[in-house]
């Protein structure tokens, strides 16, 4: 499965095909999904154009992207720096009544297990982002943790010798312990191509998209998030 993350929180100075608004997140969707996505990552903006876990702005930007690509599973976000930012983020969670299908929530953050019960309880799908070997740990002593949709292996090391080191770290606690859920592994700028070929290779799941860079296999430029998934398509289906 290819998920494609079309913004996070990235700006336009890093991109300037970087989508925003409802609208622009929704057109992003398309023409990913043709491209061949089969699930999307997003973060909401409000109007300042500022991350936001708002019900209304959450609300606007899924309602957008599902008319857009009907019955494409969309996530979003839980962030600790996300305004409110650190707990305080549940409260607004809380009040979502338009709800993603999933959402990422980061197991370095302290506020985890209470809110993948509060995820659960609202009956959304949990990505676990697990960043490290501590990560995974934690991850795995939860009495919540095999009712997650999936485990997310975020390599947010630059160097792709030690990015390799710490996602092999992290399987490793996995597979001790038995745990089935599948895994997504992507990574982080001059991470990215290589911790997908990565994915590849174990043959897990894995996304892409201007989240997690700009750049072509080639070290091009990417035009947008559909031209990046386009590329992944053809590394995974090489004519």
């Amino acid at each position: 499965m290819l998920q494609a993350c079309l913004n996070g929180g990235r700006t336009r100075d890093f991109h300037a095909a970087v989508p925003f608004t409802a609208a622009e997140l929704a057109h992003d969707a398309a023409q990913s999904v043709a491209a061949g996505a089969r699930e999307l990552h997003v973060h909401p903006r409000g109007a300042d154009g500022a991350e936001s876990l708002e019900p209304d702005d959450v609300a606007e930007a899924i309602l957008a992207i599902r008319t857009s690509v009907p019955g494409v599973p969309v996530g979003l976000s839980t962030h600790w720096r996300i305004p409110p930012g650190g707990k305080a983020r549940q409260k607004p969670i809380e009040r979502w009544s338009v709800l993603p299908d999933y959402v990422s929530i980061n197991l370095i953050e302290e506020d985890a297990a209470e809110l993948i019960s509060l995820v659960l309880g609202k009956g959304m799908g949990i990505e676990a982002g697990l960043w490290s070997v501590s990560d995974a740990e934690r991850f795995i002593a939860l009495s919540t943790a095999p009712r997650c949709l999936r485990v997310l292996i975020e390599i947010n090391e630059q160097d792709a010798e030690e990015g390799l080191s710490a996602a092999t770290g992290i399987i490793s606690v996995l597979e001790k312990a038995d745990f089935t859920l599948p895994i997504l592994l992507h990574g982080d700028e001059a991470s990215v191509w290589p911790m997908f070929r990565e994915a590849m290779a174990r043959g897990y799941d894995s996304r892409i998209g201007l989240e997690d860079g700009r750049l072509l296999p080639s070290g091009k430029m990417a035009t947008d998030n559909a031209d990046i998934v386009h590329a992944a398509m053809m590394m995974l289906n090489p004519a």
